[in-house]
């Protein structure tokens, strides 16, 4: 067994159980407000690699869970972290977008001031300190948008909802970089795999280009799936949610090319794979 993967549903999770070479914890096999199991299921796989793209991602019902979002997304990478340090393993944690307040129009470097907006970008960000402060060699992979032909996301939405309407009202003040599951599970191999090898790891952005707005995407989706849909732009004011989501979630993804040799993905690419999936029938 190579690297130990915490989720096993998610998509991110998925996508790392289908490159091969990991063994994927579920939640039933272990829960990650138990600390302890989470310690004692690193000790006894005792992997090359630790690989946590387990999360709370609910980002409205954090507003209201945010208790249970802190103990996923903080505690358990936490205690991740630390088990590995003292085991010698190098550990690999997914983190998000949400860490920064969404301000200008510039893309994030890795080095700008966090100031999340809401609960779910407090917990992830409290994870990424709780990693840190664990002392471990570790990498942090920042990320945003992530869509697949798995689980819940965007691209499945906007199809599920084109089955039953020819116009749809989609927010066009929020941007950011669409980035395929699969793309990201291959990024944290490559990043376990030179870990593994000693490379001191840090903190990185990984997301797809070119940089595009959520209304935008969603005639991208519609087009490259042969629908015929009238989406109208509308501002972040006239779609209230529970959560705030950041304005701008653009991120600079130049250091981890640097770094480890892994380019962003055209995300228009990846939205083809994921569509040809869906008309597969993998729908998972």
């Amino acid at each position: 067994m190579t690297f130990l993967v915490f989720g096993s549903t998610g998509q991110v999770a998925l996508e790392l159980q289908r490159c091969g070479g990991v063994t994927a914890l579920s939640r039933a096999v272990v829960d990650l407000t138990d600390l302890a199991a989470v310690r004692a299921a690193i000790r006894a796989h005792a992997p090359r690699a630790v690989i946590n793209a387990a999360a709370y991602t609910a980002v409205d019902r954090a507003e209201e869970e945010e208790t249970l979002a802190h103990a996923v997304n903080a505690e358990a990478p936490g205690a991740m972290a630390e088990t590995c340090a003292a085991q010698g393993i190098p550990f690999v944690h997914v983190s998000t977008d949400y860490v920064f307040d969404g301000s200008g129009e510039t893309a994030w470097r890795e080095t700008d001031e966090t100031s999340p907006l809401g609960a779910y970008g407090r917990t992830k960000l409290a994870g990424e300190n709780a990693v840190r402060a664990a002392g471990g060699r570790h990498a942090i992979l920042r990320t945003a948008w992530v869509f697949s032909a798995h689980g819940g996301n965007f691209v499945k939405t906007m199809l599920r909802l084109s089955d039953t309407r020819d116009t749809l009202n989609v927010v066009a003040d929020q941007w950011g970089c669409p980035t395929p599951a699969d793309d990201i599970a291959r990024a944290l191999v490559t990043m376990a795999e030179a870990m593994a090898a000693g490379h001191a790891g840090g903190t990185y952005h990984f997301a797809g280009a070119p940089p595009i707005n959520w209304a935008g995407f969603a005639r991208e989706i519609f087009d490259r799936a042969g629908r015929t849909m009238l989406v109208y732009d509308i501002p972040t004011t006239d779609y209230p949610t529970p959560a705030r989501r950041p304005a701008n979630s653009r991120l600079d993804c130049a250091a981890i090319e640097r770094d480890f040799g892994v380019q962003r993905p055209d995300w228009r690419a990846g939205l083809d794979r994921v569509l040809s999936e869906l008309a597969e029938g993998v729908t998972g």
